[in-house]
């Protein structure tokens, strides 16, 4: 008998649907319960142009760093309305930014990678669109520094890493199939710089987060470096002038190129250091004062954006603006690995004005707080006494 007659013929003609049930399963598996259709892997492989400009939209929802703490994402995500008890999509056309920092800290970040990828998909199906950005945390783990991953972190990515090979051993069993790369090739079986307890996590984490690996191909690809929708431009730490003159749309290139494996190990050098678009403070440090003239330097290479919308840096009294309203500071803390702060985001109308969605019982009666100038302290606070339009949010 030849040896193509003991070939099941099934495995000829379904390859492709036992893959896609293997990947189901093995997302249904470690993003706690979520279906997730995977793409067609004949328009995967393409390399889609990040999104850096988007015209001024209806209503504008900016969240900050999640840090790894699925629980207070979620109540984020439900203060703006943008989802409901059973974590569908409720945002209707709104456009929704996460300004990065969802890795580290904390020991959901998998999980809230899934979620929010549910999410773009259900927005876009409503006519919305939900964006996330690249902040200085997905850069450090892309270049394997887990100086910030917690214990469970790290046994979260064990965890997707196992599931991750049975699923590959299940496809290697049909023919027809490609043969499954090797997850960890290349890297180190042990680290001589840690406890053993963590050797299989580290591996883990390297192998899904190194440029083209699995996770960081499928989940931080696309994000975006800077975007700019309407007359806000958006950044995880700051834009100075020479990053605009460098161009956006070359930064956000260059940035999905380099996680997708095409421009070598290390980050492109605008994401590195203390000036860099991930990193710079200037216009976000509380103890110190708003570098304004740098601001506006910035800006004005922008036509028709008037504020810089930032996260990063931790705002212990809550979203907050500076510089008349032109630097917008959105990280509120509020992972329990973090400074554990109410939840916050910011909302801008269609007539570009600022809101804050707050958690803070100081106004309960309240939900929405209109951001209020800059005020006598230079911190542009949300004070008690500010009264603010009357307008209500379902909860």
């Amino acid at each position: 008998m030849k040896e193509t007659e003991h070939k099941n013929p099934l495995c000829k003609n379904v390859p492709s649907l036992l893959s896609s049930f293997v990947d189901t399963f093995v997302d249904f598996t470690v993003s706690g319960g979520l279906f997730l259709p995977n793409p067609d892997p004949k328009t995967s492989q393409n390399v889609r142009e990040p999104t850096t400009r988007l015209p001024r939209v209806d209503r504008l929802i900016a969240i900050g760093d999640l840090h790894g703490d699925l629980e207070k994402s979620k109540q984020a995500l439900r203060l703006a309305g943008l989802i409901n008890g059973s974590d569908q999509w409720t945002g209707g056309t709104a456009t929704v930014v996460q300004i990065g920092d969802v890795l580290d800290r904390g020991d959901d970040e998998i999980k809230i990678l899934y979620l929010l990828e549910k999410l773009k998909r259900e927005a876009e199906k409503s006519g919305g669109k939900f964006i996330t950005m690249n902040g200085n945390h997905e850069i450090m783990n892309i270049e394997a520094d887990f100086r910030y991953a917690t214990e469970m972190g790290l046994k979260e990515f064990e965890d997707w890493a196992n599931w991750y090979c049975i699923g590959n051993k299940m496809k290697s069993l049909c023919v027809g199939l490609e043969k499954p790369k090797d997850l960890f090739s290349g890297i180190p079986l042990a680290f001589k710089s840690m406890a053993k307890e963590y050797h299989n996590g580290v591996r883990a984490r390297i192998a899904a987060l190194r440029p083209d690996g699995p996770i960081a191909r499928r989940f931080l690809s696309e994000n975006t470096t800077v975007l700019v929708v309407g007359d806000s431009v958006f950044v995880h730490g700051g834009l100075l002038k020479q990053h605009v003159e460098y161009g956006l749309e070359r930064i956000n290139r260059e940035v999905r190129d380099w996680i997708n494996g095409l421009m070598g190990k290390s980050a492109p050098g605008y994401c590195k250091g203390r000036h860099a678009v991930v990193w710079l403070r200037k216009f976000s440090d509380e103890e110190k004062k708003c570098d304004c003239s740098a601001l506006e330097h910035a800006l004005a290479t922008l036509p028709g954006v008037k504020r810089m919308i930032m996260g990063h840096t931790i705002q212990e009294k809550g979203i907050n603006a500076v510089c008349d309203n032109r630097a917008i500071r959105i990280d509120v803390g509020l992972s329990r690995g973090c400074y554990d702060g109410l939840p916050e985001v910011l909302e801008i109308n269609g007539n570009s004005e600022l809101l804050v969605l707050t958690a803070n019982p100081l106004y309960q009666s309240k939900n929405k707080v209109y951001l209020a100038p800059d005020s006598k302290e230079g911190l542009g606070l949300l004070l008690p006494d500010y009264e603010p339009k009357q307008v209500e949010v379902k909860a």
